[in-house]
């Protein structure tokens, strides 16, 4: 029997979008989806995957779903409500309502914050602790974040919104796309490096908004982002799963036909929309990715392009990589000065960059402290592993 987790959570949003269309109500439905999701884990592995696993767990949620309206309503509403119900049919298993479901957790009554922690819970199945993790806050204030924004939504109509109210949403939306596919890409915990159910949600949530807005800038400069930063997944792990660094990795295993997508869309957009941060970005892995060895990288024009998103759109994770930049152009004491500007103290990353800058600086004590102390505060098992190696080989 394979691995039913990945199905599962690629499943999940689209049922949970399924029912809340059909019966509203965002915490009765996700109640419902989970009986389903809690069914199919005990049912599947004995008696075998469903033919159509959406439509299973559709069934079987509605059935949850009525059965809650009947134990926590009143007797007169209860007969009146669950007899509507009934008659309705149950939600068709062949339309996926998941953008829908993506943009109510976008909804503008709710704060981006809420938006993001919202969204990655529902449309991203990522738990309140890894959200927690990629917004670098503490889990109970994400905890109550969800809580308050399905407080808020409760009893808006599931439509898609008009066309002139899209634009509005749409700054969360990438944005929380965005985290989705960083989850996947690089697990903020566990033993794998990889979530690709993750990153393949993303990739597919972000074409679709693509296909909807195709002369937004910003939302083809996140889907070339995710393109160019995907084709590398192939080189990322060794045959035992082990992390490969960039330098390191062997550039023939990478996507070529992602890469030129990307590309595509990233120059395109640079030429013909105002440019924006995700652009940026995905004109930084561009570069990466055309570079036919880690030596013949262009690190000078990535300097720049880092300056230009520094300027648009500053941040820790914007500081950290700029300075590996700076380090490339200028030296790694100019690194390591630009990394002090970085206000993430105690994050692995911080530690992670500091040790590789001092090994290029040639401070082999300073760079095996820094990697053990990013060994001690990652919770990825691939990522300890590598920085552990580091540490020992820095001696």
């Amino acid at each position: 029997m394979p691995d039913l987790e990945p199905l599962l959570r690629d499943l999940a949003p689209q049922v949970l979008a399924a029912l809340v269309r059909h019966y509203g109500d965002f915490d009765a439905a996700e109640d419902a989806v989970q009986e389903a999701l809690l069914a199919a884990a005990t049912q599947w592995p004995a008696d075998g995957v469903p033919d159509n696993p959406r439509g299973w767990l559709i069934t079987v949620a509605s059935r949850a779903r009525i059965a809650a309206w009947r134990r926590d309503t009143a007797r007169t509403r209860r007969e009146l409500s669950t007899a509507r119900l009934e008659q309705a049919p149950p939600p068709g298993p062949a339309h996926d309502d998941t953008l829908t479901l993506l943009l109510l957790c976008c909804h503008p009554a709710l704060t981006p914050a809420s938006q993001v922690a919202l969204t990655l819970r529902a449309v991203g199945g990522l738990t309140t602790a890894e959200i927690a993790r990629a917004l670098l806050v503490e889990e109970a204030t994400v905890a109550q974040r969800i809580s308050r924004a399905k407080a808020k939504i409760r009893g808006t109509r599931f439509t898609l919104p008009p066309p002139d109210e899209l634009p509005a949403r749409l700054a969360a939306v990438l944005h929380v796309l965005y985290l989705i596919f960083n989850e996947g890409y690089t697990a903020s915990s566990g033993e794998r490096l990889h979530r690709v159910e993750l990153t393949a949600e993303a990739i597919r949530l972000v074409r679709q908004l693509h296909a909807r807005l195709p002369g937004d800038g910003e939302v083809a400069g996140l889907l070339a982002l995710m393109l160019l930063t995907d084709a590398r997944r192939p080189a990322r792990t060794g045959p035992d799963g082990a992390l490969v660094p960039l330098a390191e990795q062997d550039r023939g295993r990478w996507d070529r036909a992602a890469i030129a997508e990307g590309v595509r869309l990233v120059s395109a957009a640079l030429t013909t929309t105002a440019v924006g941060p995700y652009q940026l970005q995905a004109a930084i892995a561009a570069v990466h990715d055309e570079a036919p060895t880690a030596a013949d990288t262009d690190w000078p024009q990535i300097l720049g392009l880092y300056d230009a998103l520094d300027r648009i759109a500053p941040g820790p994770m914007v500081t950290l990589n700029r300075a590996v930049a700076v380090a490339m152009v200028h030296g790694p004491a100019a690194g390591l000065a630009a990394l002090d500007e970085a206000a993430l103290e105690g994050h692995h990353r911080l530690a992670a960059v500091r040790a590789h800058l001092l090994e290029l600086a040639g401070d082999r004590a300073g760079a095996r402290a820094a990697f053990e102390e990013a060994a001690r505060t990652t919770l990825s098992a691939p990522e300890r592993a590598y920085l552990t190696g580091k540490a020992q080989t820095s001696t």
